[in-house]
């Protein structure tokens, strides 16, 4: 262990984020942690100054030059434009990836499975999580789900990166290419390629639906899952609770420029000042960052002791029991307990020793857009806002009148279903369709001018064109999917 303090970035949070946050800082001291916290604050009381993104300025500037945040949870007020902190940082800091580890702590936590074990590694920073949302129509809404080659590449290499620092043997990919096959599919493509490049890795992929209900009745299939955002999210939290308790898992957003440690769970204020909270998520959100930041001996000697507290029945209320606890404890007892242990190791559950295990950072890789192809231009999807009585057929009509020298309609859908120029189901009334038109010639490309004139001809026609998205071709290839039923 060093002598030199590691600077770190603290926030005490909203709700019961001031009082686990207390208690993991009085174990990281009692234990010789060499830190320097630095505190800041945020959330709910920096979001009622009519901050939107709830962080000042001036906690900036600690972040920035620490590049380690150590974060109790937060409350975001709901509606009135408020971002979410968490994705500000993540994004801002470029924290592409989000570590869960989800262990089961049986029997000493009652657990719906008893055999898990595994690590959610989570993309961090696009996909729906990017939060571009549009009203269109009055009865419809849109989120754009962004996915790039160079997000999936990186987020993946981590994952087998991981993998291979801390002696794991299979990760596998979780998408749904099966529905989304341009955006899941790129995720599910580029595992798939990289998982070449690490033959001693088992690798395997599930869609999301199938992979969420194995995660709840079968976890030891699973030892590193890899996912987008959203999955990532959702899977997390079913897998923290098979294990025993969301209260209990910590996470690491890891990046270049920076790192960020919390506890899964919210602010909890149905609990805020009972002084009841269990502060073993945030715990062990600090026992990543302490991995993160070189001090895994501190580390190692608290995640010991905490096990230690567990196996001798010393519970907080959330994970009490009659047949395995001994003592019902409060936020601070549990808190002295772990402190006792320091230096004990567990007798039943497993210790962990992480110069054996090989635990350590996994390395951060390097990507590269991907090479220019060949792009052409060869159509466009206009989306209208039209009355809601109109039929697809009188609206093709009026939109094949149209005097066009190098585009024609080709196809109108409503939310993905076709509708025209033959209808797959009955239609309900819409007030939202999607009309494509492409090339009058298959094989001709066409020109922005050409897409100009047809949306002023559309406009003049007495449309509301609500957004457009032009159709290309890469190296050949549609890069589009076309409507269900078509």
């Amino acid at each position: 262990m060093t002598d030199t303090k590691t600077p770190i970035t603290i926030a005490y949070g909203d709700g019961i984020g001031p009082e686990i946050m207390e208690a993991t800082l009085a174990i990281l001291e009692d234990a010789g942690a060499q830190i320097q916290p630095e505190v800041i604050e945020i959330g709910e009381k920096v979001y009622t100054r009519g901050i939107k993104n709830g962080i000042e300025e001036s906690s900036w500037e600690s972040l920035m030059r620490t590049k380690c945040f150590l974060k109790a949870p937060i409350t975001t007020p709901q509606g009135g434009g408020f971002k979410s902190l968490n994705v500000t940082i993540r994004k801002a800091m470029a924290m592409f990836a989000n570590v869960r580890p989800c262990v089961s702590y049986a029997p000493f936590v009652r657990a719906p499975q008893t055999t898990m074990n595994m690590v959610i590694i989570r993309e961090n920073e696009e996909d729906l999580y990017a939060g571009i949302e549009h009203q269109q129509t009055d009865n419809v809404v849109q989120c754009l789900k962004l996915i790039s080659q160079t997000g999936s590449e990186r987020i993946i290499r981590y994952a087998f990166e991981y993998a291979r620092a801390n002696n794991r043997k299979k990760v596998t990919c979780i998408s749904k290419d099966n529905i989304m096959k341009m955006t899941d599919g790129l995720f599910h493509k580029t595992f798939r390629r990289i998982a070449e490049e690490y033959p001693n890795i088992e690798n395997s992929h599930m869609i999301v639906d199938i992979g969420a209900a194995k995660i709840a009745a079968r976890p030891d299939m699973f030892d590193v899952v890899v996912t987008e955002n959203l999955y990532g999210d959702i899977l997390s939290d079913i897998a923290a609770e098979v294990a025993g308790s969301v209260g209990l898992c910590g996470s690491a957003n890891i990046g270049k420029h920076g790192a960020m440690f919390e506890a899964i769970h919210g602010s909890a204020p149905d609990i805020t000042g009972q002084g009841i909270a269990n502060p073993s998520g945030l715990l062990h959100g600090a026992l990543m960052m302490l991995q993160h930041i070189g001090q895994n001996t501190v580390a190692e000697t608290i995640h010991n002791a905490w096990l230690k507290t567990l196996e001798d029945g010393i519970h907080t209320g959330d994970i009490y029991s009659d047949e395995h606890s001994t003592a019902r404890v409060n936020t601070k007892d549990f808190t002295k307990a772990v402190i006792e242990r320091l230096g004990a190791r567990p007798e039943k559950l497993t210790a962990v020793d992480y110069a054996a295990s090989g635990a350590k950072p996994a390395a951060i890789p390097d990507v590269s857009f991907p090479v220019r192809g060949d792009k052409k231009l060869v159509g466009i999807d206009v989306f209208v806002h039209g009355d809601d009585n109109m039929t697809p057929d009188a609206l093709a009509g009026r939109l094949t009148s149209l005097q066009l020298a190098q585009l024609k309609l080709s196809s109108i859908d409503s939310r993905g279903l076709l509708v025209w120029p033959e209808a797959t189901a009955l239609q309900e009334h819409s007030d939202h369709w999607r009309c494509r038109f492409v090339s009058a010639n298959e094989d001709d490309s066409v020109t922005h001018d050409n897409l100009i004139d047809l949306l002023m001809q559309v406009r003049k026609a007495g449309f509301d064109f609500i957004k457009t998205e032009n159709l290309y071709s890469f190296n050949g290839e549609k890069a589009f999917t076309v409507a269900q039923g078509q």
